[in-house]
């Protein structure tokens, strides 16, 4: 097998980002959110509604993925990802032509969006696992660096970058928003099909060069000893791993869905000690704060990328357990000082970098530690199980947040994002306990 010819392993490496950037939209959500919430807009949503739309697609991101990982060896990886590619288009499309009300988003872009990124969001990460044995953390980093990188140009396209789209685009007579949409989906569906080209896996047999794979021992976490889904969710290692993932993501997938809004309360209040928009110099100031937290959600959406390769390849140093231990104990702390971080644009952003890094070390370790506990050739079927913890946090990070933000509507002070940035700090933290508590599992 070491003398046949096979494709340049480093190939799957560059379609899993650029399938990945396109992935990535679902976290461009925050862009859209002052649009849709504005009083005197044309969608005037709630911060719930707004908050049930990302919520939807990130749910079912999870729920379609535990589908897509069953059927990934049946399909076959580069025909479920181009689907994953026509489906995440289409809904954006959808959105752009039909998505004049909250049901309407709510249907295209988290349902039949969020599907989409569910079809194709596991096929570079199990491809990619056979093609670097001997790389799992770096690879599983690299190939999800994407999604957190995409959102950056999402974001800023959108909203800043040559006016930003939603000030300057009109498609076929449809508002910013909407235009942005319709764009954003043609672009999405291309990206992916591109990056499915090279979705195959190895030769069976195949090894790279001067690779040796490791044997069972008595410590596990080497990926050799393969558990099938029945097999794994008998073990009381999947459910600390579901649990510390619900709480790790909740704390990233919070601060995504608010960071805009909570940005612009905070750092408006601080500068004038007021949120009341008859108060003078208002408008200037509303205008920097929401400039700022753009910067602040951007930087965010790098660092989330960064952090995927960052913590992937540390993983692979120190070991998953004790990286996830580290991450989850830094995270916790960060997201009880958020508030008072945020009341400065410096501390706002520095804060959101932090976030950021931890939240994208979350698609690093927790796969990487999926295929170490469970093995490596069953981590396609078994991620899924495992991943459906973000969608969970999908919900329960944005909800918590836009709760507490329209139990508070009217209020003359930021004061309603503290409690839910202590209670995602708390579950980190809670996280943190639990991976100091789980070793890995032992097959019988």
């Amino acid at each position: 097998m070491e003398n046949k010819k096979v494709m340049n392993r480093w190939l799957v490496v560059v379609g899993a980002i650029l399938i990945q950037l396109a992935l990535g939209a679902i976290y461009a959500w925050s862009v859209f959110t002052p649009k849709l919430t504005a009083a005197d807009g044309a969608y005037q949503f709630s911060a719930g509604e707004a908050a049930w739309v990302f919520s939807a697609g990130l749910f079912f991101f999870a729920l379609v993925m535990i589908w897509a990982g069953r059927k990934l060896n049946s399909i076959g990886p580069q025909k479920l990802a181009i689907a994953g590619g026509i489906v995440l288009g289409l809904g954006y499309v959808l959105a752009g032509f039909f998505g004049d009300s909250f049901i309407t988003q709510l249907i295209f872009i988290g349902i039949i969006g969020g599907s989409g990124i569910g079809l194709a969001y596991v096929v570079p990460i199990a491809v990619g696992v056979k093609w670097f044995p001997d790389k799992k953390g770096m690879l599983t980093g690299l190939a999800v660096a994407g999604f957190g990188f995409g959102a950056t140009i999402w974001v800023k396209w959108a909203g800043s970058w040559g006016g930003g789209l939603l000030n300057t685009l009109e498609i076929a007579g449809l508002d910013g928003l909407r235009s942005v949409y319709l764009l954003y989906g043609i672009i999405f569906a291309v990206m992916v099909i591109i990056g499915s080209l090279v979705m195959k896996d190895p030769p069976e047999g195949w090894l790279p060069k001067g690779y040796t794979p490791p044997q069972p021992s008595d410590t596990g976490a080497s990926g050799v000893v393969n558990f099938d889904s029945h097999e794994m969710t008998k073990t009381p290692q999947y459910y600390m791993i579901f649990v510390t993932f619900v709480f790790s993501a909740l704390a990233g997938l919070m601060v995504i869905y608010c960071i805009k809004l909570f940005g612009i309360d905070a750092l408006t209040f601080n500068k004038l000690g007021t949120l009341d928009p008859g108060a003078e110099g208002f408008a200037d100031t509303f205008a920097w704060a929401s400039a700022t937290a753009g910067t602040a959600m951007a930087v965010y959406a790098i660092l989330n990328g960064l952090g995927r390769i960052v913590w992937g390849m540390v993983s692979d140093y120190i070991g998953r357990r004790t990286s996830l231990i580290l991450m989850t104990l830094l995270q916790g702390i960060i997201m009880l000082a958020f508030f008072y971080l945020g009341g400065t644009a410096w501390g706002l952003i520095i804060a959101a970098a932090i976030i950021g890094f931890n939240f994208g070390g979350n698609f690093a370790l927790f796969p990487a530690i999926t295929a170490d506990f469970f093995g490596n050739k069953t981590v396609g079927r078994n991620y899924g199980l495992v991943f459906f913890a973000y969608g969970i946090a999908g919900i329960l990070g944005p909800q918590i947040a836009g709760y507490f933000k329209d139990a508070a509507k009217g209020a003359s002070d930021p004061s309603a994002w503290l409690t839910p940035f202590i209670i995602a700090g708390v579950a980190c933290l809670l996280g943190t306990v639990i991976m100091l508590l789980t070793k890995a599992p032992k097959k019988a």
